[in-house]
C-alpha cells in the first residue's frame, strides 16, 4: 500500500508505543515522517527501524517538548524549511498518573493537562498554520489526528486529571474541525482502550489488572499498538476524506459490556 506516498507527516510522542507504530506504518506506506519527542535516543531507535534498508530515509527526528510554545514554533520552522509542506499531524504525546482530587498536587494536575491537552493546542496551532498556508488544496489530503482515550468517554478511579484532559481533547477536536474545514484540513480523534504501551506496561504486570481488562472487554483481551495505529493511519489517509470532527473508539468493546 502507498496511501502516504508524497506525504509529509509529523508524529508527536513517536519514541515508543502507539506513536512509534503509527510513524512506522505511515513510512511503510510511502510517507516521510518527522518523529517528535523529548528523548533523542528513543527517536533515533525508531528512525533506525523505519530507515533500515532504505536508499532514501523516510524518518527525521526533532527533539522538542511539545508543552512549550517556543519549541513547537521551532518544530514548525523545521518542517517548513526542510519539506516546504505538511499533510498530516498526529498529536500522540501523552502521559498518565493516578491520584484522587483530595490528594493531588497542583503540579500533578498541570503536568497531565499540559502534556495531554496543551500540547494538542500548541501543535495544532503552529503546524495547522503550515498546512493552511499550503497552495495545494487536494480534497481530503490534509489531516490532524488527535489521540484521546477511552477514559475521555468513561471516567475511571483516581484519574480525574487524565479523564478530563482526554475528554477535552475529544471536544477540542470537534471545534478544530469546524475552524480548519475551510482550509481543507480534516480533524478527527482516536480513543484507544487498554493497549500494550509504556503507559500501561506497569499495570499489565499485575495479573488481576490484566484479568479485569479481559473480563470487561468484549473481545476479551488487551489491544496492540499496531491495532490502534491502523485506525490512526486510516483517519489520516484519503480513505477518510469525508470524515471530520469524529472520534473513533478503539476499545475492544469495553463500552458495550
Amino acid at each position: 500500500m502507498t496511501r502516504f506516498e508524497n506525504t509529509v507527516a509529523v508524529v508527536t510522542g513517536a519514541g515508543s508505543g502507539i506513536g512509534e507504530q503509527t510513524a512506522f506504518q505511515m513510512a511503510q506506506e510511502g510517507g516521510k515522517v518527522v518523529l517528535v519527542g523529548r528523548t533523542v535516543s528513543k527517536l533515533e531507535k525508531v528512525a533506525d527501524r523505519i530507515n533500515e534498508g532504505l536508499t532514501e530515509p523516510r524518518a527525521d527526528i526533532f527533539q522538542a517538548d511539545v508543552t512549550r510554545e517556543d519549541e513547537v514554533s521551532k518544530l514548525a520552522d523545521f518542517v517548513q524549511r526542510t519539506y516546504g509542506d505538511l499533510h498530516v499531524v498526529v498529536n500522540n504525546a501523552g502521559t498518565s498518573g493516578k491520584s484522587t482530587i483530595m490528594e493531588m498536587e497542583e503540579t500533578e494536575w498541570n503536568r497531565i493537562q499540559n502534556t495531554n491537552l496543551k500540547s494538542v493546542y500548541l501543535v495544532s496551532k503552529a503546524l495547522g498554520r503550515v498546512m493552511a498556508e499550503s497552495s495545494e488544496k487536494e480534497e481530503g489530503n490534509r489531516a490532524i489526528v488527535n489521540v484521546a482515550s477511552l477514559s475521555g468517554h468513561k471516567a475511571g478511579a483516581k484519574i480525574p486529571h487524565y479523564s478530563s484532559s482526554k475528554a477535552a481533547v475529544i471536544n477540542f477536536t470537534k471545534s478544530l474541525a469546524l475552524e480548519f474545514a475551510p482550509y481543507g484540513i480534516r480533524v478527527n480523534s482516536v480513543s484507544p482502550g487498554f493497549a500494550e504501551t509504556p503507559l500501561t506496561e506497569q499495570g499489565l504486570r499485575n495479573k488481576r489488572f490484566e484479568e479485569a481488562i479481559q473480563r470487561n472487554t468484549a473481545l476479551g483481551r488487551v489491544g496492540k499498538p499496531e491495532e490502534i495505529a491502523q485506525v490512526i493511519t486510516f483517519a489520516a489517509s484519503k480513505e477518510a476524506s469525508y470524515m471530520t470532527g469524529s472520534d473513533l473508539l478503539v476499545d475492544g468493546g469495553w463500552m458495550i459490556k
